[in-house]
């Protein structure tokens, strides 16, 4: 599985409660979560995004409560991947439930900028930055989470099995 996509950029501790603000949680709509995911830390997220896109971010990625919606709002506003130093283990287990691609690599996520245009590859965990044409090694998927993705998630992975 590869995905391409331009990269945001964000620092350490980004918190679940600014990838979706918790006045947003009255609602399970991915679409709706979505329209305010990052708004309290990117307010132009949002009209930024395009499908693709990737999220770089810096040690402990999702920390805070342990939201479902927060992976869920990253996911259905067309981020590919989010690639950080580290994650909260709780966001870590929600983004694969859902289907959301992260991994952990401490030097693309110093080193990588933000506008960068990275290729990923799960399979290997290569992150190649298209824009610097430096690379970095990421620890891939095992075959069964990524089976677990391709299917969008858990839910979509014991459908199609069961």
């Amino acid at each position: 599985m590869i995905r391409e996509g331009r990269v945001f950029k964000y620092q350490d501790n980004v918190d679940t409660d600014v990838i979706i603000p918790a006045r947003y949680l009255n609602t399970s709509d991915a679409k709706e979560l979505a329209s305010h995911c990052m708004e309290d830390i990117d307010p132009e997220f949002v009209k930024k995004v395009n499908d693709g896109d990737i999220i770089v971010a810096g040690k402990n990625f999702g920390c805070g409560s342990s939201r479902e919606h927060a992976p869920l709002a990253i996911k259905t506003s067309g981020i590919s991947c989010v690639i950080a130093e580290s994650f909260a283990r709780i966001f870590y287990r929600n983004s694969i439930n859902i289907g959301l691609p992260i991994l952990e690599c401490s030097e693309a996520s110093r080193e990588i900028k933000a506008g960068d245009e990275l290729t990923v590859d799960f399979s290997s965990g290569k992150i190649c930055d298209r824009t610097t044409g430096k690379e970095y090694q990421a620890e891939p998927f095992p075959e069964f989470m990524q089976d677990l993705i391709n299917a969008g998630g858990l839910a979509e992975y014991m459908r199609e099995k069961y």
